[in-house]
C-alpha cells in the first residue's frame, strides 16, 4: 500500500502505491488515515493529493503549522514536483509546455480549453522507451484535477492505463509517478526521490536505461513557458 520514506517532527513522506485512495472511500479507512494509525499518529494533515492510479511521493503534514507553511509552498509554487509517465503513443511535440484553462467534461474527465484565464501549466520532455513506448517526465506548476493526465492527452500521448482518458483497459496500472519533490525547509534544500515499484513497463530494463538522463530533473533546462 505504501513505503515510508521520512519521518519526522513535521512531515511524513511516503512511496504511495497505486489504485489506492488517498481519503476514505465507501466507509474504508484512506491512505491518510492507515498511515497515521501504523505510526501512532492522531491525525495526518493532506499537503496535496494525487489520484487513485498515481502512484509515488506523497506529502502528509504531522502538526497545524507544517500544514500551514507546506500547503502554502504548493500555493505559491515552491514545491518543484515532477512526474513520470509511459504512453503508447506518439506526442505531437517531444517536449514542450501545455497551457490552458481545464474544464470538466463528461464521466469525471477534464478538458484542455485553448483559454488561459486561470490555466494549468504543465512542461515536458519526453525520450523513446522501446518500441511503440514512450517515457516522460513532467513537471507540473498548478495542481489542477486531472493535470498532467490531460496535458499528456492533449499532445496525443494518453498515459497507459488511464482509465478516463486512453481507450485501452489491458494494461496492469496506471503509468504516472510522482518522481521527485524538491523544497526549501527551515533554511535547507531538501530533495526527494522514489521509483516505481510496480507496473511491468515501469521494471523493464528500457525504463532504467530511459531514466538516466532524468536522473536530477530539477537540474534540466525545461522548456520556456
Amino acid at each position: 500500500m505504501y513505503q515510508l520514506l521520512e519521518h519526522n517532527a513535521d512531515f511524513v513522506l511516503i512511496n504511495k502505491s497505486p489504485g489506492i485512495t488517498v481519503q476514505a472511500e465507501d466507509a474504508r479507512l484512506g491512505l491518510l488515515q492507515r498511515v497515521a494509525a501504523d505510526l501512532g499518529l492522531e491525525k495526518l494533515y493532506p499537503v496535496h493529493r494525487i489520484d487513485k492510479m498515481t502512484s509515488g511521493l506523497l506529502i502528509m503534514a504531522v502538526t497545524t503549522e507544517a500544514n500551514r507553511q507546506l500547503s502554502e509552498k504548493f500555493r505559491l509554487r515552491e514545491m518543484e514536483k515532477f512526474y513520470l509517465a509511459i504512453s503508447d503513443k506518439k506526442p505531437r511535440k517531444k517536449q514542450g509546455a501545455v497551457i490552458g484553462d481545464m474544464e470538466k467534461s463528461r464521466r469525471g474527465a477534464w478538458k484542455l480549453m485553448p483559454s488561459r484565464s486561470n490555466p494549468a501549466i504543465s512542461q515536458f520532455f519526453s525520450t523513446s522507451l522501446k518500441p511503440g513506448f514512450r517515457l516522460f517526465v513532467i513537471k507540473p506548476h498548478t495542481g489542477k484535477t486531472h493535470q498532467i493526465r490531460v496535458a499528456l492527452k492533449s499532445v496525443g500521448s494518453a498515459i497507459v492505463g488511464d482509465p478516463l482518458y486512453h481507450n485501452s483497459d489491458d494494461a496492469d496500472r496506471g503509468y504516472l509517478h510522482a518522481y521527485s519533490l524538491r523544497f526549501n525547509w527551515q533554511g535547507e534544500m531538501r530533495s526527494y526521490q522514489c521509483l516505481p515499484q510496480q507496473g511491468a513497463l515501469f521494471l523493464d530494463e528500457s525504463f532504467t536505461r530511459a531514466l538516466q538522463a532524468y536522473q536530477e530533473p530539477w537540474g534540466m533546462a525545461w522548456p520556456v513557458l
